[in-house]
């Protein structure tokens, strides 16, 4: 995967030369280690600041809404998926895109890696392997054992749209129960469930980063700022805490792509794709559905048909 960056710079170079877009949104390199941060190059010589490996985890998608330019943008597998999301949702025009699509194996979680180690200076994906530098160590490990949570379940690694690809296809794992964590908390008494909630929230500061940093959280007003009516206070309240929690979930119930930018964001920690994943599931298990994988059906909350089932009317 971090042979790729020769590519994406000769690909955004040449669609800015051709003036096939306007700007190419990728990455460059971040001023803390493991945070690259989103990069928009409008020249050529913009396009040389642009960087690929396990540190972009950032979702790109979330700077297109309501763009009228010709953009170029560099996307793995989820962000192509909330971007095939915009498209159906009228947030960008697929005319006005071309996608530089990232066959991916995995974003690293800075989170395991500090949590492991103290004073890292540098950690360099080399592929297979994560190589982590400190002041007074140097430690290799394997990639797979540092990966964010979102992407060792991840089932759609590559593109699903896009103009040109950077590489071949990554293997597609068959392997892999992404929800087994939603079933063990299904497997919980209403008790238990009570309590996991209560101990995963209560870390909750209510800063919105989950909202802010997430692809598909773009109303003109969120409901937490409505005033009339008000329909959660702003307080550190629990019941407000857990309603703005389980309120955003529903929103993005049959169209988050479990993308991780919620819990990349969240300064305290805090899992809250627990929420998501288990929608995700319920709208597999009901309808078949994952989201964004085609723009030729709407999701499932999102569309009505008169012969729809309705065996729940009583």
């Amino acid at each position: 995967m971090i042979g790729y960056i020769d590519k994406i710079k000769q690909i955004s170079k040449q669609i800015l030369e051709d003036c096939k877009v306007d700007m190419v949104i990728g990455f460059r390199r971040g001023t803390v280690p493991m945070m690259n941060e989103p990069c928009v190059a409008k020249t050529e010589d913009d396009v040389d600041q642009f960087v690929w490996d396990g540190h972009c985890g950032i979702n790109l998608a979330n700077y297109l809404m309501g763009r009228k330019e010709k953009i170029g943008i560099v996307a793995k597998g989820c962000d192509t998926r909330n971007i095939v999301t915009h498209i159906i949702e009228n947030k960008i025009d697929r005319d006005q895109l071309y996608i530089i699509g990232v066959p991916c194996k995995g974003m690293i979680d800075r989170r395991q890696v500090n949590n492991r180690f103290e004073g890292v200076r540098e950690v360099i994906d080399q592929g297979d392997t994560v190589k982590i530098i400190g002041a007074d160590f140097e430690e290799k490990l394997d990639k797979t054992d540092l990966l964010q949570s979102n992407c060792a379940t991840c089932t759609h690694p590559n593109p699903v749209i896009h103009d040109e690809l950077v590489g071949d296809p990554v293997e597609v794992p068959t392997d892999i129960d992404q929800w087994a964590d939603v079933r063990k908390i299904e497997a919980m008494s209403t008790e238990d469930k009570w309590g996991y909630f209560d101990d995963l929230l209560k870390e909750c500061i209510r800063c919105y980063a989950c909202r802010n940093a997430c692809p598909l959280c773009y109303c003109p007003t969120c409901f937490v700022d409505e005033s009339t009516p008000q329909w959660v206070g702003k307080s550190q309240d629990p019941i407000d805490v857990r309603t703005f929690h389980f309120l955003r979930a529903f929103h993005c119930a049959g169209r988050c792509t479990d993308c991780g930018a919620c819990e990349r964001a969240c300064p305290v920690g805090i899992n809250m794709r627990v929420f998501t994943q288990k929608l995700e599931k319920d709208c597999y298990d009901l309808y078949g559905w994952e989201a964004g994988l085609t723009t030729d059906v709407r999701p499932p909350l999102d569309t009505y048909r008169a012969d729809d089932p309705e065996e729940f009317i009583k």
